[in-house]
Formats: structure tokens, sequence, C-alpha cells
């Protein structure tokens, strides 16, 4: 498998040299909006350590995004009127993942709404701080 590199995008995210619309942040994870979301209030939620995916992260830290990954979908639920919560995790390239720091994906969804297709549209900034807004507030509420 091939090394972490300290250069992807969420690491520079990570480290403050690249912005990023927060939703929650603690000592070991950090969560913030899909910049091309698959649906209003797609959240990425990363271990602050340096881990490629699931083949290499501590099972501290990865239970850590769980219980973080956790927290936002019950946030979501209620600050996207969601029906339910889509979570993915991909590992590898031919596991579809691109961006090569562990994330989870935490999607709102609604019932007979399809998700948009992967990386398809970037959303408007304006879209998204409000919708960052409004999902701290219910993680804070929670």
């Amino acid at each position: 498998m091939p090394s972490y590199d300290p250069n992807n995008i969420f690491a520079k995210i990570l480290r403050g040299e690249l912005p990023c619309y927060k939703v929650y942040e603690d000592d070991k994870a950090l969560a913030f909006l899909d910049i091309m979301p698959r649906a209003p209030g797609h959240t990425l939620v990363l271990p602050k350590a340096p881990a490629r995916n699931i083949l290499d992260v501590s099972p501290d830290d990865f239970a850590h995004v769980a219980r973080v990954a956790q927290k936002i979908a019950q946030a979501a639920m209620t600050a996207f009127d969601a029906d339910g919560i889509t979570i993915q995790q991909f590992n590898e390239g031919a596991g579809g993942q691109v961006v090569f720091h562990l994330h989870v994906h935490v999607i709102p969804r609604k019932s007979g709404v399809a998700m948009k297709p992967p990386a398809s549209e970037k959303e408007k900034p304006e879209v998204l701080a409000a919708q960052a807004k409004k999902l701290a507030a219910a993680i804070a509420a929670r």
C-alpha cells in the first residue's frame, strides 16, 4: 500500500492552509461540508492524525471518527429535516477513494430524492456557509 501523503488536500485543510466549511472540531477529528455535495448537508469527518484510510488508521482514531460521524448524522437529521442518512467510506483507488486521507461521508437523505453523482457540481459558497452554520448549531444543541 502506498504511504500517507502529507500534502493531500485534507491534510492541508487540517493544517489550516486551505479553507473549509467547518461544522465540528475536537482534539482528534474535524468535520466539514463537502464542496461538491451529493445532497444538502453532505459532511466529511476526518481524523486529525495522518491516516491514508481504514487500512492504516489506529483503531482508537477510527472509533473516534465513527463517534463523530454518528453525532453529525443525528444533528443532520434535524438540521436538514432528513428522512435518513447515508454513510460512505472508501479505501484505495480500487475501492473508490479519491483523497487519500481517511474520511467518512455523512449524507442526509430525503425519501425519493436521488443523490447527485460524485464530484458532479460545486455548490455555491453562500449555500455552503448557510448549511454549515445550520448544521453546526444543530450539533451544538445536542
